[in-house]
């Protein structure tokens, strides 16, 4: 029985001679050129193009006072410090880095604005408009910087009477514009009066009127600080009347 179950159970189906023959055949020569002929093609347009260039974003508009002040949630300074940082590092982007004459100076005008608002007694904003973006070759651009400066000195002159010396020394001697330099030494000498202003930012206007060939303005102005009573260290008035007489030596008619 068994046998003839055996006998009558179909032989497993046997796989055809040639296909096995066929899985073990290589691929033909013509075939593999036209892949490697693709892949070197494919190799040398990738590397002909030209590398991916990351594109600078724009300063955005600075957010309103009121938007900042919501924004702040009861912490402005933690807020001023924050945003002067994102300004700060606005011209470093991920893979681009933006020179600073490229700026919108009239926004970063703006955020700097914002920054010294939250935290009135931040100096940071100040002493980046003078001394950082206000270093910019372009003068235009620089003016603005040295104006933001000079607008909001006089809010704490005693205390921000630094950035606005800086400011005469830029004007004087990258921009060459000797009145505009007179101008800001001249509001330190009127507005930044406390005792800790040290002498020679008070005294910086004499200097630009002798820059400026006014003799007899800075010898008016040496007099008057003379007389005035506001300057009572003997060094300091030792060394204004040395001065007026220097120049009264030089200037005989």
């Amino acid at each position: 029985m068994f046998r003839a179950l055996a006998s009558s159970a179909s032989p497993p189906p046997q796989e055809p001679r040639g296909t096995a023959a066929a899985a073990r055949r290589p691929a033909p020569r013509a075939v593999l050129l036209a892949v490697l002929t693709a892949l070197s093609v494919q190799l040398l347009w990738q590397a002909g193009r030209p590398p991916a260039r990351a594109r600078a974003q724009d300063l955005p508009p600075a957010p309103s006072p009121a938007t900042l002040q919501l924004a702040a949630m009861g912490d402005p300074v933690a807020l001023s410090k924050a945003t002067m940082l994102y300004v700060q590092g606005f011209d470093e982007q991920a893979g681009v880095s933006i020179a600073w004459r490229d700026l919108d100076y009239v926004k970063l005008r703006d955020w700097l604005q914002r920054v010294l608002d939250l935290d009135p007694r931040s100096q940071y904003p100040l002493l980046a408009a003078s001394e950082v973006y206000g270093a910019v070759t372009d003068p235009a651009r620089a003016r603005l910087m040295l104006d933001f400066v000079y607008q909001r000195f006089s809010e704490d002159p005693n205390r921000r009477w630094p950035w606005l010396a800086h400011a005469a020394l830029v004007a004087k001697h990258r921009l060459h514009d000797l009145p505009l330099a007179r101008r800001y030494a001249e509001a330190i000498r009127l507005h930044a009066t406390a005792a800790s202003v040290p002498a020679w930012a008070r005294q910086m206007e004499i200097f630009i009127l002798e820059d400026m060939n006014e003799g007899d303005a800075a010898r008016a102005l040496i007099g008057g600080l003379l007389h005035s009573g506001q300057i009572t260290d003997p060094n300091q008035l030792a060394f204004l009347a040395a001065r007026l007489e220097q120049l009264n030596a030089t200037h005989k008619p």
